[in-house]
This record gives C-alpha cells, sequence and structure tokens, in this order.
C-alpha cells in the first residue's frame, strides 16, 4: 500500500490541487472528474500486479471515498480522475487527509 499525506488541497474552479508527502518526498497533486475516463497516474513508477487499483481518500473519523481506478503510467505529479472521489471532496475536502493505493 502506497500512503501519501495530504498538506493542502484546494478547490480550482470544478477540480482539486495541493500537494502531498510520500515518505520524505513532497509531490503536488491534482484531482478531477473523469473528462478522459477514470485515471490514475503516480510521480514515480511501480510495477503493479494489477492494471487496476483501489485510491482511498480517507479522513481521522472513519471518513472515506474510495474508487477502482486503472494505472496509467508516471507523470509529474500524482493525478486522479474520478467523479465519486471528485464529488465527496466537494462536500469533506477539509475532513480528508490521507490518499492510500492498494492493489497488490
Amino acid at each position: 500500500m502506497l500512503s501519501f499525506k495530504i498538506s493542502k488541497l484546494d478547490i480550482s474552479q470544478s477540480y482539486f490541487f495541493g500537494k502531498v508527502e510520500f515518505r520524505d518526498d513532497k509531490y503536488k497533486v491534482n484531482i478531477q472528474n473523469q473528462k478522459r475516463g477514470k485515471v490514475l497516474k503516480l510521480p514515480f513508477e511501480i510495477k503493479p500486479k494489477k492494471q487496476k487499483l483501489i485510491v482511498r481518500l480517507a479522513g481521522p473519523v472513519d471518513l472515506f471515498v474510495e474508487d477502482f481506478l486503472p494505472f496509467c503510467g508516471e507523470s509529474e505529479w500524482l493525478e486522479i480522475d474520478s467523479d465519486s472521489i471528485t464529488y465527496f471532496l466537494a462536500d469533506h475536502q477539509d475532513q480528508i487527509d490521507t490518499i492510500e493505493i492498494m492493489g497488490d
């Protein structure tokens, strides 16, 4: 499991942009709706055993949303394109502090 700590997440028009920390590294994150279909891209290379991974955004008080997203390779930042995650964040962005990626 990969676990990213959200340090900042702001809404900008119809998407969310912010910063996450993974281990000691800092990355940008972009979360938006599925204009190009469901997408998961990571800021580093992985070799997942499965093509689709569970992406879960969670908070400290048993609040979470998750979606099953196809891994689409490497990008400059963490990219998540999911209608269900984006719509959930519109109401709960200040209550979420972690992005977890599971599937192996």
